[in-house]
C-alpha cells in the first residue's frame, strides 16, 4: 500500500512562498515563487557560457538529425533550443556522476549556466506573444517567438525547494501540481499546456502518459515570422528535385532575386534567409554528389555568414510542411547520458529518488511564399521510486500472542494468546 506524503511547497525559513495564482481550469492551478525575482538577464555578462550553451545546441540538433525522428521518410525537424532548454532545468537540480556526465556529454557551462540561460530567455523575450494570436496563413512581420517552459509535479510527494526557487529565479517556471493517478485529468490538463503554448500545432504531450510518474517537466517554443522580402506566389512553379534516395520527383519551388549573406566551404554552399526583425533561416546546400555536411560545417558556416556582405542572390527554395516526433531516452544514450538515464540518486534535489522514466519531443514547421511558423514540444518524465513511503502491512488474522510491556523497566505487565478472538 502507497501512503502519499503531504508535499512543501513553502519555504518561508528562506523568505520564499510559492502561492496559488488564479488560472483557468485547464490546466489546473499555478504556483508560483512569490518573492523571487528572475536573475539579470544582461547578455554581456556570460559572453563564453553563452557561446558554450550555442555548441551544446548544435551538438543536440545533430543527435536529433542523426536519429531522424519518426517520419522514416528522411525528413526531419527537430528544435535543439527546446531540448537544451529542458535538459538545463533538469540539471539544475542534479548532483554527483550525474551532473558530471550531463556537463561533460552535453557541453554546458561549469559556470554560471543557469544564469547564461536566464540571459539567452531574456533576450528572447523581445519577440513573445501569444501563439493563439497567430494568422499562420499570413506570418506576422514582427516575429513571434513565444518559449514557455512548465513542471507538474504529484502534489502527494515533495519537490526540492531549491530546486522550484531555481526554475523561478533563472527560467520562470511555474510549478502545477496534479495528481497523476488520475490520468483522466492530469493528461488532458498536460495537453492542455502544450496546445496553448504552442498555437494548437501541436496537441498532445509527446512523451507517453504513465499514472506511476511523480514529475513531468516541459519546454514548447513557437516561432512564426514573414520573409524580410516575401516570395511572390506568380513566381511558385513546379521544378525537380531530386530526393535523398536518388529519385527525381516536382514539387512547388518558390524562386526570388533578393540581396543575401551567402559563404562557401568544402563540399557545401550556404545562404542566410532573413526573415522581417532578428532572425534568419539558415540554409546549407551540399555540392551534387557530397554528403550532407556535418556540424562542422554548420559551425563554419556559421561563422563566414556573420562577416558576409549581401549580394544579389537568386535563391529556389521549395515550399514544405513537415513534422517529426523523437524517442529522447535513445537520442540521450546515444550523446553518452547514461547516468542520467539509470540515476535514483542524483535527481534527489528535486524529488527523492526521481528517476527519468520518458522522454519525447514533437516539432513541426511550414514554410511558404509569406513566411515560416513552427513549434516545438520536449518533454521529460520521471518519478520518485522513493518519493513514497510505503508501509508494512501485517494482518493479525491468525492465532497471536501478546504482552503489555513497561517501556522505562521492560516489564511484561500482561501476557496472552489469542487463539479465537471470539468472547471466551
Amino acid at each position: 500500500m502507497k501512503q502519499k506524503i503531504p508535499a512543501r511547497f513553502m519555504a518561508a525559513a528562506a523568505g520564499v512562498a510559492l502561492v496559488l495564482a488564479a488560472c483557468a481550469a485547464s490546466p489546473p492551478a499555478l504556483l508560483k515563487a512569490d518573492g523571487v525575482e528572475r536573475a539579470s538577464v544582461d547578455r554581456s555578462a556570460y559572453p563564453a557560457e553563452l557561446d558554450q550553451l550555442r555548441t551544446s545546441a548544435r551538438k543536440l540538433g545533430a543527435a536529433l538529425l542523426a536519429d531522424g525522428g519518426d517520419a522514416g521518410n528522411g525528413n526531419v525537424v527537430a528544435s535543439p533550443g527546446s531540448l537544451l532548454i529542458a535538459l538545463a532545468m533538469l540539471r539544475a537540480g542534479a548532483s554527483g556522476t550525474t551532473a558530471t556526465e550531463m556537463d561533460s556529454a552535453l557541453g554546458l557551462p561549469a559556470q554560471h549556466r543557469d544564469e547564461a540561460l536566464n540571459a539567452l530567455l531574456g533576450s528572447l523575450e523581445a519577440f513573445d506573444g501569444d501563439p493563439g494570436s497567430v494568422d499562420e496563413k499570413n506570418p506576422p512581420r514582427k516575429p513571434l517567438l513565444h518559449s514557455a517552459n512548465g513542471l507538474f509535479v504529484d502534489r502527494g510527494v515533495p519537490t526540492g525547494e531549491g530546486y522550484l526557487r531555481s526554475l523561478a529565479r533563472y527560467y520562470g517556471t511555474g510549478v502545477y501540481p496534479v495528481d497523476f493517478q488520475d490520468e483522466n485529468t492530469t493528461k488532458p490538463a498536460i495537453d492542455a499546456w502544450v496546445n496553448k503554448n504552442t498555437g494548437g500545432r501541436i496537441k498532445k504531450a509527446p512523451a507517453e502518459y504513465s499514472k506511476d510518474n511523480t514529475l513531468s517537466l516541459l519546454n514548447t517554443v513557437y516561432f512564426a515570422s514573414a520573409w524580410n522580402v516575401p516570395f511572390d506566389p506568380a513566381d511558385t512553379s513546379d521544378l525537380p528535385f531530386t530526393t535523398a534516395a536518388g529519385g527525381p520527383v516536382t514539387v512547388p519551388t518558390m524562386s526570388a532575386v533578393q540581396e543575401l549573406a551567402s559563404a562557401r566551404g568544402t563540399g557545401w554552399q550556404a545562404v542566410d534567409l532573413p526573415y522581417a526583425e532578428g532572425f534568419v533561416m539558415r540554409l546549407v546546400l551540399p555540392d551534387a554528389g557530397a554528403a550532407m555536411p556535418g556540424p562542422q560545417a554548420l559551425t563554419d558556416a556559421a561563422a563566414d555568414l556573420e562577416t558576409a556582405a549581401r549580394a544579389p542572390t537568386q535563391i529556389f527554395l521549395p515550399r514544405w510542411d513537415h513534422k517529426s516526433s523523437f524517442e529522447l531516452r535513445k537520442v540521450f544514450a546515444a550523446l553518452g547520458l547514461r547516468e542520467m538515464l539509470q540515476t535514483v540518486t542524483d535527481f534527489n534535489a528535486i524529488q527523492p529518488g526521481l528517476e527519468i522514466t520518458q522522454a519525447g519531443q514533437s516539432a513541426n514547421i511550414t514554410v511558404a511564399e509569406k513566411g515560416t511558423v513552427a513549434a516545438a514540444v520536449t518533454q521529460i518524465n520521471a518519478r520518485a521510486v522513493s518519493g513514497a513511503a510505503f508501509t508494512q502491512v501485517i494482518r493479525f488474522d491468525r492465532p497471536f500472542q501478546y504482552e503489555i510491556i513497561h517501556v522505562e523497566t521492560g516489564l511484561p505487565l500482561f501476557m496472552g494468546r489469542v487463539s479465537d478472538p471470539r468472547p471466551s
